[in-house]
């Protein structure tokens, strides 16, 4: 039975900067420009009762979101077009939507539903506010904090997602959590910046073609049926029994993700039942801020990633062993220097 619930809403309202900040535009990059960047994104966060307080944690979050918006203050401006598909903010300080509401439902209840996505009550936890919804002249941020029947909350937000990445969002909420607990100001100071990724000259074509590396529509489905959404979860015993499938030199040094990665690609190649001779490509993400070259500061909150691919024949990959798939997945790691960023960046700002 479909978990059903009550939520009652405040006028949603705009959240500025605490004090007055900067009028001014900013370019974007041409890696915030990516066109896989161009959309709004839901996040949800789900809390329990906070232990030895009884304030009100939708006025907390919305005092402190004020105060960081003052040194993030881009966050409180609007997304504008320009020549060439140029993508600039116009640091207005009119804010950042928030919407203060209660459920009457508890924590344990929406847990019993399952918190993994599809969530089904999204719509409920993130009201889609009319009108802003668009990428231009919207609000870049919507925060709707939803307090619950057992004294937990839930936070979700809409990004959109030219102005920051999942790490520079990350590090702007912990600003908001550190300005919460009465720090006098955010742990790590936010950098700007977003002209080091700007493509200024021809860059050299990288070792894998950009035009690979730029993402592609996903394939049709395979015949026999339809595909559908799962949710998996694993858990770290579950990685440690794929990790015990690798040779001891692999075992110790894989990373999680390289693991994962490259058990997925080779199961989802293997369900896919595609001819031995085509290829298979898996495509990742990978974090540029550790890439010495590019000089990105600390507290960098632009989008620092890149597509990057990865082919192999269908028959290596489901002949092969594991270990041979995890050594092209850390191959692939490897080639992501600065001179490929930039060559990334220089096919993509081609393709707007």
């Amino acid at each position: 039975m479909a978990l059903t619930f009550t939520v009652r809403r405040r006028d949603p309202e705009l959240v500025g900067p605490a004090s007055p900040t900067a009028r001014e535009t900013k370019h974007l990059s041409d890696i915030d420009g990516l066109e896989g960047f161009r959309a709004q994104v839901p996040c949800i966060f789900f809390y329990r009762c906070p232990p030895h307080t009884h304030a009100p944690p939708a006025g907390v979050i919305r005092k402190a979101l004020a105060e960081a918006l003052v040194s993030y203050y881009p966050l409180a401006g609007r997304l504008r077009e320009v020549e060439a598909r140029k993508l600039v903010v116009d640091c207005t300080g009119e804010g950042v939507l928030f919407v203060e509401a209660d459920a009457d439902v508890r924590l344990a209840e929406l847990e019993a539903a399952g918190l993994r996505p599809p969530f089904p009550c999204l719509d409920q936890l993130l009201f889609d506010v009319e009108g802003s919804g668009g990428l231009f002249n919207c609000p870049l941020l919507l925060i709707q904090v939803t307090r619950l029947l057992c004294g937990g909350f839930v936070m979700a937000l809409r990004l959109n997602h030219t102005i920051c990445d999942a790490i520079g969002l990350a590090q702007f909420l912990s600003a908001v959590a550190e300005l919460a607990c009465g720090l006098p100001a955010p742990t790590v100071s936010p950098a700007w910046s977003r002209e080091l990724l700007e493509v200024r000259t021809p860059p050299p074509v990288p070792h894998h073609e950009p035009d690979d590396a730029a993402p592609a529509p996903l394939p049709p489905p395979p015949p026999g049926g339809d595909m559908v959404l799962r949710t998996f979860t694993f858990t770290p015993a579950a990685v440690g029994a794929i990790r015990r499938g690798l040779p001891p030199g692999l075992r110790d040094t894989a990373t999680t993700f390289e693991v994962l990665a490259s058990a997925l690609w080779r199961a989802r190649t293997a369900a896919l039942e595609l001819p031995p001779n085509e290829d298979a490509r898996l495509v990742f993400i990978a974090n540029v801020r550790g890439v010495p070259a590019l000089g990105l500061p600390s507290g960098y909150y632009g989008n620092a990633c890149v597509p990057v691919p990865v082919l192999a024949a269908v028959e290596a990959l489901t002949a092969g062993s594991l270990d041979d798939t995890l050594r092209r997945v850390r191959e692939a790691k490897a080639t992501v220097t600065a001179e490929y960023v930039r060559s990334v960046a220089g096919v993509l700002r081609k393709r707007r």
